[in-house]
């Protein structure tokens, strides 16, 4: 039997488990995907914590993940602009991608560029996305100076990838570890932490125009104290902050589309775009890969493969 990632009750990584399940069926326009690769994401722990059971309750047991990349294994009726062995990245809303085999609707599928290493095409959609909606929502452009909070994380860093595309100027808040990776992708790098007002305004001579918050923890206010309008300042994280404020939240949900994905896979084909991969785990180490993820450390994506 195919296996997949489920949880039986809200909770901690404990939660976690690897089950065997029935073999998925592709219904009228849908398709069997045999996953390559699924990204994981800091959302899919807050909501199997229970954190967000108003707005997305889970159906126990439920499934986790979004992103996906694979060999498409099976065509539901109806369906004939995509064939068996088709190489694909694409997405689902059903909690369902850490799996061995996914059913996945064929409007929520791309083709995977050859040269697309798997790890990066799986990795590609809620970070993606998310960095696409909030670049586009803050109206980036020459010769603009962006600040990024959480500028070499899974979302932080195509954030300022993409933004470097308008020509803008980026500054980057970061560790000191991912400094150097900043520098080699044309972005101001600042560390965080006591004094970062200041930094900020000592490398763009007090001129920031747009904020987009990939990391929470009062970013939205430091973007205001640094003069930002309200209509340019984005968090994808802070959403008692964007209330309170009135700043915008555009994500995910607002890019979720097979043409963006493609878009951004193009960019990834061409030398434009770099998905930074952390780690890869097994699918039997969801554990595993949830801890690294819950440090809030690491550079770039951290992805399963099952």
């Amino acid at each position: 039997m195919p296996q997949a990632v489920r949880y039986r009750e809200h909770g901690g990584i404990d939660v976690l488990r690897v089950e065997d399940v029935p073999r998925p069926v592709p219904g009228p326009g849908e398709v069997l995907v045999q996953v390559r690769a699924a990204g994981i994401n800091p959302g899919e722990a807050a909501i199997r914590e229970g954190a967000f059971a108003q707005q997305w309750p889970s159906a126990f047991p439920s499934g986790q993940g979004s992103d996906l990349a694979g060999v498409v294994a099976e065509l539901g009726a109806g369906v004939d602009e995509i064939q068996v062995g088709d190489e694909v990245i694409g997405f689902v809303h059903t909690r369902s991608s850490q799996a061995e085999l996914v059913v996945v609707e064929t409007g929520n599928l791309t083709p995977k560029p050859a040269d697309v290493p798997w790890e990066v095409a799986g990795a590609l959609f809620v970070a993606g996305t998310t960095a696409y909606a909030a670049v586009r929502a803050t109206h980036v452009r020459e010769p603009d100076t962006l600040v990024v909070s959480g500028a070499a994380g899974g979302v932080g860093s195509l954030v300022v990838q993409l933004a470097k595309l308008t020509g803008a100027t980026v500054v980057g808040i970061a560790s000191e570890a991912n400094h150097a990776w900043l520098r080699e992708h044309d972005v101001v790098p600042v560390a965080y932490g006591d004094g970062l007002e200041d930094r900020i305004r000592e490398v763009t001579g007090g001129k920031v125009d747009a904020f987009i918050d990939t990391y929470g923890n009062g970013y939205v206010d430091l973007a205001l104290r640094l003069g930002v309008y309200t209509g340019r300042i984005d968090t994808v994280i802070d959403f008692a902050a964007a209330q309170k404020y009135n700043v915008k939240t555009d994500g995910n949900s607002a890019a979720a589309s097979a043409d963006v994905v493609r878009d951004l896979a193009a960019l990834v084909d061409k030398g434009l775009l770099e998905v930074p991969i952390a780690a890869t785990y097994p699918l039997a180490r969801v554990q595993d890969a949830y801890r690294e993820l819950e440090q809030r450390h690491t550079r770039g994506k951290i992805v399963l493969k099952p």
